[in-house]
Formats: C-alpha cells, sequence, structure tokens
C-alpha cells in the first residue's frame, strides 16, 4: 500500500544561514524527502512556511497519510488557522512526525498540551542513541545503538506527558541523557517524536537516521484513517434513540439546535 507522506520544512534557516544553506542547499525537507523515497512504498511530497497557507491547504492534507515536521525559528508565524487544521487531520488519523526543534511548534504543543520545554546546548557534541524498545516497529534493523558524532544537546526534564512508548533514550557527549523517540496517539492519529536534527549539521543524511525516519512514516500510517470532522457532536433526536423513550423535564435546547461550545 502506497503512503502519502508530506515533509513540512520552515525553511528559514536555510535561505538565511550560509552554513545551513551549504549543508541542505535544497532545503532540509527536500532531504527527508529523499530519505523517505528510499522506500518504495512511500510517496513524499514537501511544503513550507513560505507557501500560501503554509503548503498545508485542506486538498493538500486531505491527501496526505503522514505528515513530518520541522520547525524552529519561525513557530511563531505559522498561522493558527492551519494549526487547527493539522490538528484535525490527526484526530481523523494522519500520523504526525515532529523533528527535533519541532518540539516548540504550536501544533506539537497544542497536541501534548503541555509545555514541551527541555535543556538545550549547542556545541557539536557526540550523541548516542540507544534502542530501549527494540521489539517496535520504529526499531525495526536498527542496531543496539547508533551515533551521530555532532549534534545539539537536548536536554531532561522534558516537559511533554507520559507517552504511550520510548523507543530512543540518548547520552550526550557532556554528560546528560534525552527521550529522544517517544510515541502518542490522539485520536486515531498516530504521533511520534525524534530529537536528532539540528540544521548545522547533516544529520538526515545519516543512513540510519533515514531508516528511523522511514520505520516511522510506516508506524504512523493508519490505512483506517477517517473524513468525518471528529469535532462533530451531533444532537440525537428521541424518536432516534436506541430503545424507545418519553420526552420529560425541562429543555435547555430547541429540537435540533447543536451544542454549545
Amino acid at each position: 500500500m502506497t503512503i502519502r507522506a508530506t515533509v513540512w520544512g520552515e525553511n528559514v534557516h536555510e535561505t538565511s544561514n550560509q552554513i545551513v544553506s551549504e549543508i541542505y542547499p535544497e532545503g532540509m525537507h527536500a532531504q527527508i524527502a529523499k530519505q523517505l523515497a528510499v522506500d518504495k512504498n512511500i510517496v513524499a511530497r514537501t511544503a513550507t512556511l513560505q507557501q500560501p497557507e503554509h503548503g498545508l491547504t485542506h486538498e493538500v492534507l486531505a491527501e496526505t497519510d503522514v505528515l513530518l515536521w520541522w520547525g524552529h525559528a519561525a513557530h511563531g508565524e505559522v498561522a493558527d488557522e492551519i494549526v487547527e487544521r493539522v490538528t484535525n487531520r490527526v484526530w481523523q488519523g494522519m500520523g504526525l512526525i515532529v523533528l527535533h526543534s519541532g518540539h516548540f511548534s504550536k501544533i506539537f504543543k497544542r497536541l501534548m498540551g503541555t509545555p514541551c520545554a527541555l535543556k538545550w546546548r549547542e556545541a557539536g557534541e557526540r550523541e548516542r542513541i540507544f534502542v530501549v524498545n527494540p521489539g517496535h516497529a520504529i526499531a525495526a534493523g536498527l542496531p543496539e545503538y547508533f551515533e551521530l558524532e555532532n549534534e545539539e544537546m537536548y536536554g531532561e526534564p522534558f516537559s511533554v506527558p507520559e507517552p504511550m512508548e520510548t523507543v530512543f533514550i540518548s547520552w550526550f557527549q557532556g554528560g546528560e541523557v534525552f527521550r529522544s523517540g517517544l510515541t502518542y496517539r490522539r485520536g486515531r492519529g498516530n504521533i511520534f517524536y525524534f530529537q536528532p536534527g539540528h540544521e548545522t549539521y547533516p544529520t538526515y543524511y545519516d543512513e540510519t537516521i533515514g531508516k528511523v525516519l522511514r520505520n516511522a512514516v510506516n508506524w504512523a500510517f493508519n490505512p483506517q484513517a477517517v473524513s468525518s470532522d471528529p469535532s462533530d457532536a451531533p444532537n440525537v433526536p428521541v424518536e432516534e434513540a436506541l430503545e424507545a423513550i418519553e420526552e420529560r423535564g425541562p429543555k435547555l435546547h430547541k429540537k435540533g439546535e447543536k451544542g454549545l461550545r
């Protein structure tokens, strides 16, 4: 079955910082999409902040099975309307993979309901990523641990809800540790947060990182996603009750009236 993935990139650092533009001349989103394309079952498209509706129109999201999100410098520039649009699609069953500094994105905080704050240090430290849940689909085919020679340190405490599953825990050269691969479910949608991916390092060229991303897309895909409005709260008329009942007592709502929100 073909999985339709959309890679959303902020595309700010790539166009404003020479170091980042040299590492990712086509944008980080394009390199992530190339990694996904290694899996012949995944068809990847890209979208960026600068496009109309941030590239996430109703039509694009309707054709997206799994959305990958990378943001950093312009979280506040993402329109609230688009955040709600993405939230509704996740509730319907669209998968969401939040990458690196996307932990502070509006969409991740909206779905987590917490500050999603953490400790950090930009020093090009070696990161050792331990697979603590080797039986998980996202960890399929991975070694016991793998390393990135240069990454930005993210450290605990990470103020997110208790995850459904912890797949990875990272150790950094400076001594800190971090829960670097966490899964959640909101509505019908599967969510994976994955920490590596600082823009001044070539993380998304790493073959093992690419395998994690492809595994995550396959895991997040829900073939039973729905298109109905997940926030709909229908008023069931008395005559449509499963068992025959008699209407009695005072009423606040008129027949057919929508519920208050």
